[in-house]
């Protein structure tokens, strides 16, 4: 039960100051428990999880003779444990056991229970013992007698067959839960009123039932049923015992778990040779105001990161030979030298001190990437939530640091696809939420605070967060490159900073922490070092020169200056747009205008051209037969048309013109003039930001480049030739290609449909000599072609 929760990170972790000493109290005591036991340890193995067993019985399922069992053995070394221990307690020092024995004071180890269970079963053959119950025991003596007159009585019966050749050797057996005699098929009168139960597979054999062992086999049946029914009662009875003793049962198991998980801190505390932390109160405003050597809210020595000792103290016990080392030996290494095993395990991770003075609520570390800036800073955090779950440090002498409530962490890049978050977004994000939880006795732990933005924002929003965590939280962490983060204590006491040492010497970080003093990131040291090239270094190392704040004057005013010369720039470009832009919005207005009078243009000619006397028209009623107009009606609506010998009037609606040959084409204003219209309006936009990439005038540009106006369609630029035929639309082309100015554009609207006239307009657009070039239509616009007229 304790390692699955040890592996689901579900151990207890204590929610107040008091919580938390109390299991620091249970580990210390555990400890001691170990040293008395150490001949004769204690031994948890037999602790078994019967949690679903219990909900079975409370839920009214009978429990089977193995489920009632494994409770009396989890009963029983529960009762074993608790007995070792007050014997312990007894032996030496109570006191020193307290906090262990507290932990089953008020348990019920539930003694009745299991006696009585052990009483009724037989836990090695998982059988119900016959002194479970009067009746059960009368039972099975009634049957042993019953059985051996049975037996008699067949064993006779076989005999007798045997001797008058009826079988081989005498046999008797049970078949169809009734005891019975083989005997030969041809035999089979030697048993006169017997009963065939069964057959050999050859049939040679029949096993059967002598009537005069009827009545004994009839009681056998009954009694065997009356001792499973009595064996059922029994086992029903101590279920029922169980379902009623299920919340005692598991208060016990939830004891027996924090008596496990104590031994277990113990057992890390001895492999880590670690020592009791010592958890501090809120700070005393005498100690605030009389900052002394003993005044410091976090003082831990020569700690080790916890997951780091861990890896290395494994691999460091696989490889040297089993038995060869004492176990307590392991313990001490943590203060020796950086070491390797003969097979290459890892160096044992430099110990480092933490000390916070009392009133400190900022803390920046600074110094080089790979110094152990994230690495000192997670062994702080790991340090705080091992104390608050009564777990021993990894330290020297005697550890002291505050019992934070939350330990709220930004470590790592939090960069996430999924999200869209950049790695500064997440950054930000994170602390966001951790500034929303985050109380006055909390830790806070930040890694590279800022990084990832233009390093002026990023030290400014650093130092508004550094100010609002200083008057918000008991303790902040945080790590940087920005220096200026670093001068906040000269400004607030409440501010410290810390570095990581850094040796020039061997060009390698020492992984020590500098108190009070302000690291530099020696980046350019360590790219020489690794053989970057030197020019670069050397440039690297000027720029960095300018940087210094006697160049600051300098570097304004050549600041200024540039900006000056961007801002004339974009003066002159906005008045070149403001030109352009007025020339755009006239034939804005006047493509407006145009759309916005279409749909008044398409029904004057529609009436104007079904109001013509004698023009051949289409009628749609007479399945689009060629008719000739006769004359129109005085509402307007319909026209009086002939056919062959047939006058008829239909309504306009029914009724187009020859030159309208397309069907498709003819719909009702609403919808397909209407659309154009609107079409218009929607893409003139996009028009407008195409029309900025030419000039405002046909002309030639001083390298001899012809260019053209803007790309604006309107109704002097544009020919249709959607419901002609092939050679009217040729026609209508030819005209207005040459109708067209010089260094123009015209645009060729041929639709889709068959393709037969999108061909021939494209066909004459390659040959003409006034067309220079032509650009097809594209997805941004269907159906149009635009061509470049010299």
């Amino acid at each position: 039960m304790a390692l699955s929760l040890t592996r689901t990170a579900a151990i207890p972790i204590g929610q107040s100051k008091e919580e938390s000493q109390k299991l620091l109290d249970q580990t210390t005591s555990a400890l001691h428990a170990m040293e008395a036991l150490k001949s004769d340890p204690l031994d948890l193995s037999a602790i078994e999880d019967v949690s679903e067993i219990l909900h079975s019985a409370a839920s009214g399922l009978l429990l089977t003779a193995r489920e009632l069992c494994r409770v009396r053995m989890m009963l029983r070394a529960a009762r074993a444990i608790s007995k070792k221990l007050a014997a312990v307690a007894e032996e030496g020092s109570s006191e020193r056991y307290t906090p262990l024995l507290e932990i089953l004071q008020n348990c019920n180890f539930q003694m009745e229970l299991e006696q009585k269970i052990g009483f009724c079963i037989n836990c090695s053959l998982l059988t119900i013992l016959g002194r479970a119950s009067e009746d059960l025991e009368l039972i099975r003596a009634e049957r042993k007698r019953n059985m051996e007159n049975l037996d008699s009585l067949l064993k006779e019966v076989s005999i007798r067959i045997f001797q008058a050749g009826g079988i081989d050797k005498p046999l008797v057996t049970e078949r169809r839960s009734r005891m019975c005699v083989g005997v030969r098929a041809s035999h089979k009168y030697l048993l006169p009123g017997g009963v065939v139960l069964n057959v050999s597979s050859s049939g040679a054999t029949y096993f059967m039932e002598p009537k005069e062992a009827v009545e004994l086999n009839n009681m056998e049946v009954k009694l065997s049923n009356s001792e499973k029914a009595e064996e059922m009662a029994i086992m029903s009875l101590l279920t029922s015992e169980i379902a009623e003793s299920e919340s005692e049962i598991k208060y016990l198991l939830d004891r027996l778990l924090e008596v496990d998980l104590a031994f277990a801190r113990a057992a890390y505390a001895q492999w880590v040779n670690g020592v009791c932390p010592t958890l501090s109160s809120k700070e005393p405003e005498v100690l605030i105001s009389n900052i002394a050597d003993n005044a410091l809210s976090i003082d831990i020595e020569g700690i080790q990161h916890p997951l780091l000792l861990g890896s290395f103290l494994s691999n460091f016990t696989d490889s040297i030979a089993p038995n060869s080392m004492d176990p307590s030996i392991l313990g001490k290494i943590d203060g020796m030298a950086p070491m390797k095993s003969s097979k290459g395990v890892s160096d044992s991770p430099v110990p480092v001190d933490i000390k916070v003075q009392c009133g400190t609520r900022v803390v920046v570390i600074s110094g080089p990437n790979t110094g152990g800036k994230t690495a000192s800073m997670k062994t702080l955090g790991l340090a705080s939530i091992m104390s608050k779950a009564g777990m021993y440090l990894p330290a020297k002498k005697h550890p002291r640091l505050p019992w934070f409530d939350l330990v709220l962490a930004d470590i790592g890049d939090s960069q996430s696809l999924e999200q869209s978050l950049s790695t500064f977004s997440g950054h930000i994000s994170r602390i966001c939420d951790i500034l929303e939880v985050a109380s006055k006795e909390s830790l806070v732990l930040i890694d590279e605070i800022g990084f990832g933005t233009d390093p002026s924002e990023g030290v400014a929003l650093s130092t508004s967060i550094l100010r609002y965590l200083k008057n918000h939280v008991n303790l902040a962490f945080v790590t940087t490159h920005y220096a200026d983060l670093s001068r906040l204590k000269e400004m607030d006491s409440q501010y410290e900073n810390a570095a990581m040492e850094f040796s020039l010497e061997t060009l390698q970080p020492t992984y020590q922490i500098l108190w009070g003093s302000t690291g530099n990131s020696n980046a350019l040291v360590i790219a020489k070092s690794i053989g970057f090239d030197g020019n670069i270094i050397e440039r690297a190392k000027m720029w960095v020169e300018s940087l210094k704040p006697e160049k600051q004057q300098e570097r304004k005013g050549v600041l200024y200056q540039s900006l000056m010369e961007e801002r004339n720039r974009l003066e002159a470009q906005f008045k070149r747009a403001e030109s352009l832009h007025a020339e755009v919005m006239k034939l804005y207005h006047e493509v407006r205008v145009a759309a916005d009078n279409l749909e008044e243009r398409w029904i004057a000619i529609r009436a104007k051209e079904t109001q013509k006397s004698g023009e051949q028209v289409l009628v749609k009623e007479l399945g689009n037969k060629l008719a000739t107009v006769v004359a129109a009606s005085e509402d307007e609506n319909t026209v009086l048309i002939q056919y062959g010998k047939i006058r008829v009037r239909v309504e306009k609606s029914n009724v187009r013109p020859i030159s309208s040959s397309k069907k498709s084409d003819v719909r009702p204003i609403s919808s397909s003039k209407k659309s154009d219209a609107i079409s218009s309006r929607q893409s003139f936009k996009r028009q407008e930001e195409q029309s900025r990439e030419f000039p405002s005038n046909s002309d030639t540009t001083e390298s001899g480049v012809t260019t053209y106006g803007p790309l604006i369609q309107t109704s002097k630029n544009t020919v249709d030739l959607r419901g002609m035929r092939v050679e009217e639309a040729a026609h209508q082309l030819d005209m207005a290609i040459a109708e067209r100015g010089s260094n123009s554009v015209l645009f060729v609207v041929h639709g889709m449909g068959t393709g037969v006239v999108k061909e021939r307009a494209l066909e004459i657009l390659r040959k003409h000599p006034l067309v220079v070039k032509y650009e097809q239509d594209n997805p941004m616009n269907y159906g149009c072609t635009v061509a470049y007229i010299n």
